[in-house]
């Protein structure tokens, strides 16, 4: 019953580089080996054979629900790497030219003779990398240089080239240490993207739940409409014999009405499950097609794979372990569970104080030309200090050299006052968590419901089969020995076909019996999560 691998069709890949993803199709039988055939009229009707692989296969292909939940993924995959994208490095580059003449109302302003400012011309660079770290904190790394003309008299170098390196780490102690915004869009993200994946694996479970369920049903349908085509030739049958016997004065002509009324009345029957038959094959399209299949939308449908039924008993309580552990609507209320919670640790993370530990290091550099235009001023040194005078590679120099250096440590605590908003933040979060963890304990709840109430179906329609399979079988020979009886004139037209509307009725209750067992069957692996697994179709990750 498994597909030939090349007609096996896995979902266009997003484009992120990232994600990977691929619902493999490996299909196994339902129930246990084939045991029948299309019949006759299925191959005569120009109906297209269709089995059950190749139709989940189409549903899983072509379902919108399930691409909207695959793209659903994609995102939520994306989503993660984004929320990483708090902890690259960050690089701000900054350049600039400044002029400056600011008058100074001052003896001192150091000002050219008849100037009432010193004129000061600065071009500037600098560069920052800084990066978040796991832990909340924050290291920077920065330089920066300038160049700085000036003719004060005060400035001993003009041009005079600035140099400046160092890093700074900054690192909660308090509030931010266990988790922050960077760390809180990981987190969500990650549960997002949990969602999404429960969310899709739920959407195939359902697809190909639904598919099963309009597969049977549709089977069941068509073997319908031969029992009403077999009750339509007996009926046939008896209206021909009772029309011989009519001729032969053996029974009067009144009774001739009985057969023929009988007859029409199972030929509306059929009619109507022809018409049945047309709708559960809608029903089924809808499921399996789109708009590229546009002669299967004309065509009829017959299933063929209708396997034997052999009921296996089946373990309620091994059936509630899998569920609890299986279900994807369970991983999804799992998923906003920790979304919520790690909401509720930044909320109460927020009404704690602040303090930081800051560590710093920078080096300096100075060096430049003497400053023409500096003035002598009695009891103030002009000239140059040794080691200053140079150029900018001189400036650079001193900050390998080490000898103008700054070294920081410090403690910044931050302490808000009444903090209201962020108390009510923590406690909306909390209720939110409780919420969650509500819908997910009346999640598991309706799963256990659901499962208990699948068990009970598939048992029950095991007692059906047999129940129906007896019936049928007492029936036909019931109807055998009233069609003896007729043809030596010990019963009537009534009474044989009464016989054969028993049949008839009781072919159709096992029909019937046989279709809710199968559905009963793909219900309880839906209810448990397993029907992925048993169908051999599984949603992963690559």
């Amino acid at each position: 019953m498994s597909l030939p691998h090349e007609s096996l069709q896995h979902y266009p890949r997003a484009a992120a580089p990232s994600l990977a993803l691929a619902l493999v199709l490996a299909f196994t039988a339902v129930a246990a080996p084939v045991a029948a055939e299309p019949s006759a009229a299925a191959e005569n009707d120009g109906a297209h054979r269709l089995s059950l692989d190749e139709a989940v296969a189409r549903a899983l292909e072509k379902d919108e629900d399930v691409v909207v939940e695959r793209r659903a993924l994609d995102a939520a995959e994306a989503a993660v790497g984004g929320a990483g994208g708090a902890y690259d490095p960050l690089l701000t580059l900054e350049t600039g030219y400044q002029r400056t003449s600011t008058p100074v109302n001052s003896a001192f302003s150091g000002a050219p003779a008849g100037d009432a400012a010193p004129t000061s011309e600065s071009a500037t660079a600098s560069a920052v990398l800084s990066r978040l770290l796991p832990t909340g904190g924050e290291v920077q790394v920065r330089t920066s240089q300038a160049r700085i003309d000036s003719n004060a008299s005060f400035d001993l170098l003009s041009p005079a080239w600035d140099s400046q390196l160092g890093v700074e780490l900054r690192q909660p102690l308090l509030r931010g240490r266990s988790i922050d915004g960077a760390r809180l869009g990981l987190r969500v993200a990650a549960a997002d993207r949990d969602l999404a994946a429960a969310s899709l694996r739920r959407q195939v479970t359902e697809t190909v739940a639904a598919v099963e369920r309009a597969y049977w049903s549709l089977a069941a349908t068509r073997r319908e409409v031969e029992v009403r085509e077999e009750a339509v030739r007996l009926a046939e049958e008896q209206l021909a014999e009772t029309s011989i016997r009519i001729e032969g004065g053996a029974s009067p002509e009144t009774e001739i009405a009985q057969p023929r009324a009988e007859l029409e009345r199972r030929r509306g029957d059929l009619l109507a499950s022809r018409g049945a038959v047309a709708r559960a094959e809608n029903v089924l399209k809808l499921l399996i097609l789109s708009d590229d299949d546009g002669d299967l939308w004309l065509a009829p449908l017959a299933p063929v794979a209708l396997p034997q039924v052999e009921p296996e008993p089946v373990d309620a309580a091994a059936s509630l372990a899998a569920a609890l552990a299986s279900r994807a609507e369970l991983d999804a209320a799992a998923a906003v569970v920790e979304r919520r919670r790690a909401e509720r640790e930044l909320a109460r993370d927020e009404v704690r104080p602040g303090l930081d530990l800051v560590l710093s290091y920078d080096r300096y550099g100075l060096a430049g030309s003497r400053n023409r235009a500096a003035g002598s001023v009695p009891g103030l040194p002009t000239n140059v200090p040794s080691g200053l005078e140079g150029s900018w590679g001189d400036s650079v120099q001193q900050l390998a050299d080490g000898d103008f250096d700054d070294a920081r440590v410090a403690l910044v605590f931050a302490l808000p006052l009444g903090n209201r908003a962020a108390k009510a933040a923590a406690l909306v979060a909390e209720n939110a968590e409780l919420q969650s963890a509500a819908l997910l304990a009346r999640a598991r709840k309706a799963v256990r419901a659901e499962v208990l109430d699948a068990v009970a179906g598939l048992d029950t329609a095991e007692g059906r089969i047999e129940a129906s399979r007896a019936a049928r079988q007492a029936a036909e020979v019931q109807l055998s020995a009233e069609r003896d009886r007729f043809a030596v004139g010990l019963s009537t037209n009534f009474l044989v076909l009464t016989r054969q509307n028993e049949l008839a009725n009781a072919r159709l209750a096992e029909i019937e019996a046989l279709t809710d067992y199968r559905t009963a069957h793909t219900e309880l692996g839906r209810a448990t999560g397993s029907l992925l697994e048993q169908r051999g179709i599984e949603v992963y990750e690559r």
